[in-house]
């Protein structure tokens, strides 16, 4: 049987997707309104306004939150600098007069994928690492984080049911292991991990529920323009240069959905303070890619 998302799974659920604006932050923020939630879709790139993120790209959250209306949900965009705590305490309040209460909060900004640099520039020892690079990285990947769970956490635990989701690259057991990319991205990748591991020790006496979930190798906007093809033709990229391994790559969406099951999932409890790959809640909820596909880029 083909699997198809429930559009009332979420009705009436308010999220907070902070990074909405591309990547994985669009796919969750899509996922989340195609089960029919209010998804506020939060970055620095907007159709308005003048803060602009680390990249030089057209994305915008105006466009993701259209995307979440249009898929059966509530989008709602509002321009934040993550970084900037007066802004984050500013949304909670614009939060706490319009709704009063969030359900779902996803930290999803990251912003440092230029910063991270490319293959031939990965192992370079900390000695020899540009440190302003560097710290600008745990800046964008780790401050950012605790800034926003500073700010919005408080409208989740006021009643029970909440949901806290940490998005990363790798799990911890992965991590663990792994050395990955720099001293500074890995240090980056193995606190959010953490941080999920913390708050749900946090969150836990309010009834509320931390997961820390990584995709698999995603097909973002700017992975797909680093092949030069479309999420239509991208198996093309197979044929360009991409590595075998890419036939397991996945959708923004695939991320998203894993997003939506945690938060649709009664018992969601039970995976407090865990950390786990999508496609791993795909082999658990049955849930598929946008293709019908359940890829495991981990497992390669």
């Amino acid at each position: 049987m083909t699997w198809s998302p429930d559009s009332t799974a979420l009705a009436g659920r308010v999220a907070v997707v902070a990074g909405a604006t591309r990547g994985a932050g669009r796919g969750i923020a899509a996922a989340l309104g195609e089960a029919g939630a209010t998804v506020i879709c939060t970055g620095r790139s907007s159709a308005n306004g003048s803060g602009a993120s680390d990249y030089d790209r057209p994305e915008t959250i105006e466009e993701t939150a259209e995307l979440v209306t249009r898929l059966g949900g509530k989008g709602i965009a509002d321009q934040v600098d993550h970084l900037d705590p007066v802004e984050v305490e500013q949304l909670a309040a614009r939060i706490r007069a319009d709704h009063g209460h969030i359900d779902i909060l996803v930290n999803d900004i990251w912003g440092a994928e230029r910063l991270k640099g490319g293959p031939a520039e990965w192992n370079t020892p900390i000695w020899d690492h540009d440190l302003d690079r560097g710290l600008r990285i745990l800046r964008l990947g780790v401050d950012t984080h605790l800034i926003t769970a500073h700010h919005l956490l408080p409208l989740m635990i006021d009643q029970p049911g909440g949901l806290h989701v940490e998005i990363t690259d790798g799990t911890a057991k992965h991590n663990r292991t792994e050395y990955r990319i720099s001293a500074f991205y890995d240090l980056a990748k193995a606190s959010v991990n953490r941080l999920a591991f913390s708050l749900g020790h946090e969150l836990a006496p309010h009834g509320c529920t931390a997961v820390a979930v990584t995709p698999g190798w995603l097909r973002s906007e700017m992975m797909l323009d680093a092949y030069n093809v479309t999420e239509e033709t991208w198996r093309d990229a197979l044929e360009s240069g991409a590595p075998p391994e890419f036939a397991e790559s996945e959708s923004p969406r695939f991320v998203g959905r894993a997003v939506a099951a945690l938060a649709a999932d009664p018992d969601r409890a039970r995976w407090n303070q865990k950390s786990v790959t999508a496609a791993k809640l795909s082999r658990d909820y049955g849930f598929t890619d946008i293709d019908g596909r359940r890829p495991d880029a981990w497992s390669v």
